[in-house]
């Protein structure tokens, strides 16, 4: 599919006025839009070759971070994320869970640990988690860190005092997506604003808490909302230090299960600039893998991506198993690791 035949998905809902960052970031290097877009014209060699050189300033290029990703509590979430299977407006055959018990979730993180992960991410479907939600999160994390493996928690939008009762637990990441630009955002989310995103990003950070944030390509966005969300978070101040790029999976049930596949030499270029605009970030390959095949996913790591979510599943969605992840990495002479900025 070429550019030109990109059409925009509208779900038929309101739009909602919406804040940028345009003035977060003061001291960091500004990237506008168009700046963006320019990157993104760039010759494909020309392009991965500029990534390519960024990206082996900061990192070494052949060593690849693994994190796991485990949903502590999934379904019955009341947002209208018109691409989330674990949202209640949509009948996907997701069936709501309480929470997992400590031992569960240990089991699975050292598991994941033992498998080769360095990273472990807990995810609950909520809104807003209340204030017992995020004390019995808190004490997921605190054994999770006891095992030894870093620790992220993405579990929606966080009030005032949630993220210093986490990073007291030891969390040393918080997720939380721009999911897309501002322009395009009330396309697909009705139930909150960007401004609520990004109240919780200042959350996270004021707490001093690690930010880990990023978004979703091919949902129907245009080539220069693609750059706009890209721009949102290059000039978040600062960037985050993880940003995972996830490639639209599409789910039955979802108002974006017939949306039409990104290009995806477009979602190369997407982790290539992602590398140029935010030079000491992880970046992560992250939904969609499993659609990408190897030879894409070559490309992607040649481009600047230096973490994949390892695992046979992402929260409810498939995920490439971990035996091919490894047989990837060996074919291609890289290794695992967690490669420092």
């Amino acid at each position: 599919m070429t550019l030109a035949q990109e059409q925009t998905v509208t779900l038929h809902r309101p739009r909602k006025p919406v804040a940028t960052t345009a003035t977060l970031a003061p001291a960091a290097q500004r990237w506008s839009v168009e700046a963006i877009e320019a990157l993104f014209a760039l010759p494909f060699p020309e392009l991965l070759f500029k990534a390519q050189n960024i990206h082996r300033e900061h990192f070494n290029p052949t060593q690849v971070e693994f994190a796991t990703l485990l949903s502590v509590k999934t379904g019955g979430c009341p947002e209208d994320c018109g691409y989330c299977p674990q949202s209640a407006s949509f009948d996907t055959g997701v069936t709501a869970t309480k929470m997992m018990e400590l031992n569960e979730v240990l089991f699975a993180a050292q598991r994941a640990k033992d498998a080769g992960a360095t990273r472990f991410c807990m995810g609950a479907a909520w809104r807003t988690p209340k204030d017992r939600d995020v004390e019995k999160v808190a004490e997921l994390v605190s054994a999770v860190k006891g095992l030894g493996l870093e620790t992220c928690a993405t579990l929606g939008m966080l009030n005032e005092g949630h993220a210093e009762t986490l990073r007291d637990a030891g969390l040393d990441y918080y997720n939380h997506n721009l999911d897309t630009s501002p322009d395009f955002y009330g396309d697909i989310i009705t139930t909150r604003d960007y401004q609520d995103r990004l109240d919780t990003l200042a959350r996270v950070r004021n707490a001093g808490v690690k930010v880990c944030s990023g978004g979703i390509v091919g949902m129907g966005e245009s080539h220069r909302q693609r750059a706009g969300l890209i721009a949102e978070l290059a000039n978040l101040s600062p960037y985050p230090e993880s940003v995972p790029i996830n490639n639209l999976v599409r789910v039955e049930g979802t108002p974006l299960a017939d949306q039409a596949p990104l290009d995806p030499f477009e979602f190369v270029r997407t982790i290539a600039v992602a590398r140029i605009t935010m030079p000491k970030a992880r970046v992560r390959l992250s939904a969609g893998r499993q659609q990408m095949g190897d030879a894409i996913q070559a490309l992607c790591f040649l481009a600047g991506a230096n973490s994949i979510f390892y695992g046979d599943k992402l929260l409810t969605t498939g995920n490439p198993d971990t035996q091919a992840d490894l047989d990837l990495l060996n074919r291609l002479g890289m290794s695992r690791g967690a490669p420092e900025a």
